[in-house]
């Protein structure tokens, strides 16, 4: 596994981020004692920031777990926002739900059981913002789903596109080849000027022109 960022140097930004959000804090707890992985608080700011930034108000998630990341959404929407989570495991929806009730919060998500890759097509409409974090194998039909219904002014974002230095390896394993066929399409996309952050594991951006 290579080290992204030098430790010491993630160390001093985590500080930064100290959250005064106990729900947050729960869900952390939650995820680390369920080994269960989530994007954490430096990407978590970053998607607040960003539904912020373009004034969203109906977000769709491929791939949502426990609700972590799209608990960031929702804190970032007005209360006439939308996020659509979904989820394969109805045990996973079902702690996004519970979350999302503590947090007073619930109204503003559609907690969708099933495959995102084919949720999309039950929601009318164009979005905001997607979020990919499914199965990396499978960003790149993701993408092809995804980019259509992407408003102009709006944003792609997807998780892991870094994968732990993997993206290097010159014998690739099948989700390391979904990450690294999804790069090439979304860079290449004159539809969207895009750009990859080195936070956490690697997130990448594309704007809809």
């Amino acid at each position: 596994m290579l080290e992204i960022i030098h430790a010491e140097i993630n160390q001093y930004i985590e500080r930064q981020y100290e959250e005064k959000d106990a729900l947050l804090r729960e869900m952390e707890a939650y995820g680390q004692k369920a080994r269960f992985p989530f994007v954490g608080p430096q990407v978590g700011k970053l998607l607040f920031l960003l539904t912020k930034l373009l004034k969203a108000k109906k977000i769709f998630e491929m791939g949502s777990g426990y609700g972590y990341s799209a608990y960031w959404f929702a804190k970032g929407m007005e209360d006439s926002g939308k996020v659509y989570q979904t989820e394969g495991s109805h045990e996973n929806s079902a702690k996004a739900r519970e979350f999302f009730k503590k947090g007073r919060i619930e109204t503003k998500s559609e907690f969708l059981v099933g495959d995102g890759l084919q949720l999309i097509d039950q929601v009318p409409g164009d979005f905001d913002i997607v979020f990919l974090d499914l199965d990396k194998e499978d960003y790149p039909i993701a993408f092809e789903k995804a980019s259509p219904r992407i408003r102009q002014g709006g944003m792609l974002i997807a998780d892991n596109t870094l994968w732990s230095g993997k993206v290097l390896d010159s014998h690739p394993d099948l989700e390391t080849q979904g990450i690294q066929k999804f790069t090439r399409m979304l860079f290449s996309d004159q539809r969207f000027s895009s750009a990859i952050l080195p936070i956490r594991d690697g997130v990448a951006l594309g704007y809809k022109l």
